[in-house]
C-alpha cells in the first residue's frame, strides 16, 4: 500500500467505516456496533492506511464500588500485510491514553502463553508480565 497509517477513536461519525472491514473475527453486526457506541465504558480505536482498516484495538473500563476504574484490553488485531510496522504499537498506545484521560487508573490483559507476537508487543509496550493468573470461562466465553 505504501501509506503511513492513521489512527482514529471510534465515534458514531466514523463508525460506519467499520461495516466491511476485514481486521475482526467476524463481520461487524450493526446493532452490535450501535450498542458499543451507546456505551462510553467501550473503547476502540482503528487504524486506516487509504480506505482500508488495516488495524484495531478495542477495551473496556471496568468499574468497581470499591476501587479505581481500571480498563480491560479485550482484543488487538492488525492485518497480516500490514503487521511488523509498528502498528499495533501505536494502537495500543493510543488505547491505553484513552483510557487513561477518561481515568482508568491501570490497564490489564491477558494472552495466550504461546501468542509470542502479542507477549513480544506488550514487553515493548513495558507491560508487566505476571505468571499467577488462571483463567475460567463459562458458555465458551474465550473460544476453543
Amino acid at each position: 500500500m505504501g501509506s503511513e497509517a492513521l489512527y482514529h477513536l471510534l465515534d458514531p461519525g466514523n463508525a460506519h467505516r467499520l461495516r466491511d472491514a476485514e481486521v475482526f473475527d467476524h463481520a461487524v453486526v450493526p446493532d452490535q456496533l450501535a450498542k458499543f457506541l451507546a456505551d462510553e465504558g467501550h473503547v476502540l480505536v482503528f487504524a486506516t492506511i487509504g480506505d482500508a482498516i488495516v488495524g484495531f484495538a478495542s477495551g473496556t473500563i471496568l468499574l468497581h464500588p470499591d476501587k479505581q476504574p481500571i480498563f480491560f484490553v479485550n482484543e488487538v488485531g492488525v492485518r497480516e500485510a500490514s503487521r511488523r510496522q509498528g502498528i499495533a504499537t501505536a494502537l495500543c498506545e493510543m488505547l491505553i491514553d484513552v483510557a487513561r484521560a477518561r481515568g482508568c487508573k491501570g490497564v490489564w490483559l491477558a494472552t495466550e502463553a504461546d501468542n509470542h507476537a502479542a507477549r513480544a508487543l506488550y514487553r515493548r509496550l513495558d507491560a508487566r508480565e505476571t505468571r499467577d493468573l488462571v483463567a475460567y470461562d463459562w458458555d465458551d466465553a474465550m473460544g476453543k
